[in-house]
């Protein structure tokens, strides 16, 4: 939040994955700068066909039962899917659940960023792109599926819990695979609120094609 204020920001969202632990700690952080803070979270989802999806989680009740639920039995299930990829990994490269869990800040989601982290600490890579457009890519024989909600069920459940469901960077195809339009549509249905159009990884021809579906947004 202070980073947030010496760059002249006067609005920030903590969004972290799967978590709302941050809230308290960012709100007092936020106070304490002048910055207004919109709590928030980053939702993980699958579709059927397993392709990757994120959805941005604004203003939600974090206590709502159901969208609690859900999250915690995601939380788990990247958990025991963390443990699995550092075993394999194991076989081939210094690498131990230790190392992982020295880079996971107290009440984060453990997730692929952390494993990253270490190999990158041991030397086995340069940084985290390297890590995940090598060794941590959805390719590699160390990758473990986890579960995950569907995208149109946590856009449910976002709305049951008060909250803005948001699309993270939809067509970021460098990232991996991306949705059809059917997706989009089931989300929307759903009552999917917004887009996140401009972000670094979004390519400008899909830009163009989520503007054109932002008016069909509950905004």
């Amino acid at each position: 939040m202070a980073s947030a204020a010496r760059a002249g920001l006067d609005v920030v969202a903590l969004t972290d994955h799967d978590s709302t632990d941050g809230w308290a700690e960012a709100s007092l952080a936020a106070l304490e700068n002048g910055v207004a803070l919109v709590p928030g979270m980053e939702v993980s989802c699958r579709t059927s066909q397993g392709i990757s999806v994120h959805l941005l989680s604004y203003l939600h009740d974090p206590a709502h039962p159901g969208l609690l639920e859900e999250i915690t039995k995601a939380k788990d299930a990247r958990l025991t899917r963390a443990e699995r990829m550092v075993t394999l990994l194991a076989e081939d490269y210094p690498l131990t659940w230790d190392d992982v869990i020295h880079h996971v800040a107290p009440g984060a989601t453990m997730g692929r960023p952390h494993i990253a982290d270490a190999l990158v600490a041991a030397g086995v890579v340069a940084d985290r792109s390297e890590a995940f457009t090598s060794i941590l890519t959805s390719h590699s024989r160390y990758f473990v599926q986890h579960y995950a909600p569907d995208p149109a069920t946590a856009v449910e459940l976002v709305r049951a819990a008060g909250g803005v469901p948001v699309f993270a960077h939809p067509v970021a195809s460098g990232r991996g695979r991306i949705v059809g339009e059917r997706t989009y549509r089931d989300m929307i249905d759903a009552g999917l609120a917004g887009l996140e159009i401009d972000h670094r990884d979004n390519p400008e021809e899909g830009r163009e094609f989520l503007r054109a579906l932002q008016p069909n947004m509950d905004c």
